[in-house]
């Protein structure tokens, strides 16, 4: 009896044995993810350990991978998932440094197709978030279409933006979904891919993390893809600010509050060096000098000093090269910048849009890559030149660049359909097809217009990545023609508010001014629930262009303007309309907009809808401060409650907070402290702003 029973302890010690053999564990304080390879590879569990959450994915690829004989040879496309891999090895490493983790490596062969793939997935000991990749080897030249690098399918999983608009022609209708995250509210987990132009779907709660690729994989070298992340939040009504918090620690230079000044209000096209240097001196006399305003981070001359004839087209760098109008390589302009404190800033398009659009004809001309009105951001030979030109001037000191129309711009964007497309689908781009051609429009072509996002995207990120390793302080805005994708922090710093032009038309005062802005805002993050931080939004504001407005209306729109919680503050000014009182106010904001600074990296939009006259505000908090905004737009009195908890941002359970204002408000809130859980109840009249800041 007692030899039965240790042979039974034994067998079940051996099955043990095999099991632990056969499941592999990365796990830290945060989390854990445990894979099986029994029969092939898969996750088997995932834990949330905030949460104590542990979730079991009903089905798992794990990843899928599309290939063919090109983009352009239908019927030859093949589809492999893990489930197609035998298991050859798979082996633990670790590493020390900064930010010392783990990582579990898992090479699989498929003998048929002779593919091999090493599946890495990697996590520090001090993440809550998990990192995945695959490195594939053909021994056959094979076109990788589509990779998905990760693909599984979990109770809860949703997407929280859906649009999906690759639109040619369509005015403020461009909204194609790349780079958004999947979330999942069983496990309170975060998904996504690290790239900007990644398509991340949560469909039947089936998750595929993954990006259309669309070129060759040689013999002998190995593609290396973008990484996915799996990262988790303490509770899953909060999965946005532990996903805001993880892109705030990956992104390419820290969150920094730039305020400059640019040109475009003040002189337009007209602007030369003369124009720019006193405007900026003036500026540096009224707010830095006179007011102590922390100097400026940059001046920026915006459109009119490129040098449309291209003269220079033979030089390397001998796209937008500068015109007469300045001096050689900006030098008196960087003097001038130097005795005010500050650095130079310039705008210029990429696709040679607005301003750069006379060039185009000349590019073309001369045989470079142009599209129907601009520039391809495939072109290599246009691309080459653009980055060389690019790069020198961040050399030569400009800190600040404006990208102003990448893939086109507000009413129309482009797509390379000529035969240096990367890559190219002749069998559905018909010949008479221009590159912004409206049949475009149809959801059929999306594939091949994401392709060429796609590429653009990477060759864009390629010249920013290296402007960083130039100048790691530079600052860099995509504007026009750009999306709203929140892993684009990873090589620049702001993202224009899409879908919005420069200023509303026929504004009767300041109030419907902000409607307009704030109406953007309200549609683009609170109906269509794009996940991007606010605190990193180009929003084209604030103006000051006419005289006459009374102090009081220039005061509420700058204060409410400020604060939506943007990082990036550039002043539209039209000095010579400026009074004293103007810049007094001016620089009581930007003073304000420094201060509560600290507070705005998870800023967030209150209320309801600004342009059904709806009361709404923002947001904005950390462990010591924090701040409420709101306006009502209405022609009555209203009433507005506001709960101090979570849900508007707080992200500690204070006691004993004190308020004040800038603004006028109710002298009652200021003679009691506040505490975390209390309801403040204010009365805001008619067309008027509220704005409390609060301190421990």
């Amino acid at each position: 009896m007692n030899k039965i029973f240790i042979t039974l302890l034994y067998v079940l010690a051996h099955c043990c044995n095999i099991y632990a053999q056969e499941n592999h564990v990365l796990e830290n304080k945060y989390l854990k993810r445990e894979f099986s390879i029994d029969k092939y590879l898969h996750t088997v569990s995932i834990t949330n350990k905030q949460t104590q959450v542990s979730q079991s994915p009903f089905y798992c690829e794990e990843f899928s991978l599309r290939f063919s004989d090109g983009t352009d040879k239908t019927g030859t496309d093949f589809v492999l998932t893990s489930k197609d891999f035998a298991i050859k090895s798979n082996k633990y490493y670790t590493w020390k440094g900064k930010n010392p983790g783990k990582g579990l490596q898992f090479t699989l062969k498929n003998e048929r197709y002779k593919i091999t793939v090493d599946v890495f997935y990697e996590l520090c000991e001090k993440d809550a978030y998990l990192h995945k990749y695959l490195v594939i080897n053909s021994e056959k030249a094979r076109t990788l279409e589509r990779i998905d690098i990760d693909q599984l399918s979990c109770e809860g999983a949703y997407q929280p933006y859906n649009k999906n608009t690759i639109t040619a022609q369509a005015y403020g209708n461009w909204s194609p979904g790349l780079g958004q995250p999947i979330y999942n509210y069983v496990n309170a987990t975060f998904w996504g891919v690290e790239f900007p132009a990644a398509s991340n779907t949560a469909t039947n709660q089936q998750i595929k993390l993954g990006y259309l690729y669309g070129k060759q994989i040689l013999p002998n070298k190995p593609y290396r893809s973008y990484k996915s992340v799996m990262g988790i939040a303490d509770d899953p009504l909060y999965i946005s600010d532990a996903f805001f918090d993880y892109i705030n620690n990956i992104r390419i230079r820290p969150l920094r509050l730039q305020i400059q000044y640019n040109s475009w209000f003040d002189h337009g096209r007209e602007i030369n060096e003369q124009k720019f240097g006193q405007s900026a001196k003036n500026v540096y006399q009224e707010l830095v000098v006179k007011r102590g305003v922390a100097p400026l981070r940059a001046y920026v001359i915006d459109d009119g000093w490129q040098d449309l004839s291209l003269s220079k087209l033979n030089e390397k760098d001998g796209v937008w090269t500068i015109n007469d109008k300045f001096s050689k390589d900006f030098k008196k302009t960087h003097a001038t910048m130097k005795e005010l404190n500050g650095k130079l800033g310039i705008w210029l398009s990429p696709g040679c849009y607005f301003g750069g659009k006379k060039m185009v004809r000349l590019l073309k001309e001369n045989g470079y890559e142009a599209l129907a009105s601009g520039m391809s951001m495939t072109g290599s030979r246009y691309m080459d030149k653009l980055e060389n030109r690019i790069l020198n001037f961040t050399r030569q000191g400009v800190c600040y660049f404006k990208f102003d129309g990448l893939f086109g711009n507000l009413g129309s964007r482009e797509f390379d359909v000529t035969e240096n497309a990367i890559p190219i689908m002749p069998q559905i781009i018909r010949k008479d097809m221009s590159a912004n051609d409206f049949r475009l429009n149809n959801p059929m072509y999306d594939e091949f217009k994401m392709y060429y996002i796609v590429a653009g995207t990477e060759r864009l990120m390629q010249i920013m990545r290296k402007q960083h390793e130039i100048n790691p302080d530079i600052f860099i805005a995509l504007t026009n023609g750009a999306y709203l994708s929140p892993w684009w922090l990873q090589y620049a710093d702001v993202i224009w508010l899409i879908n919005c032009g420069d200023a509303p038309r026929d504004c009767k005062d300041r109030s419907e001014e902000l409607v307009f802005r704030d109406g953007i805002y309200h549609n683009t993050f609170r109906i269509e629930n794009a996940q991007y931080p606010l605190s990193s939004i180009f929003n084209h504001e604030p103006k000051k262009k006419s005289a006459g407005e009374s102090p009081e209306e220039f005061r509420k729109y700058l204060f409410m303007n400020l604060s939506r919680g943007t990082s990036f503050i550039e002043l539209y000014l039209k000095i010579k309309n400026m009074n004293q009182q103007d810049w007094d106010i001016l620089a009581e904001g930007l003073k304000w907009a420094q201060e509560v600074f600290p507070a705005i990296k998870r800023i967030k939009m209150l209320g309801g809808d600004p342009t059904l006259q709806q009361i709404y505000g923002y947001s904005g908090w950390n462990e010591s401060q924090g701040y409420i905004s709101l306006h009502n737009p209405s022609d009555k009195e209203k009433t507005f409650s506001i709960h101090l908890n979570r849900d508007i941002g707080i992200i500690k359970k204070f006691q004993n907070f004190s308020i004040s204002s800038p603004l006028d408000h109710d002298q009652e809130i200021s003679k009691r402290q506040w505490n975390y859980g209390d309801i403040l109840t204010l009365k805001i009249p008619a067309k008027s702003i509220k704005l409390l800041t609060f301190k421990e």
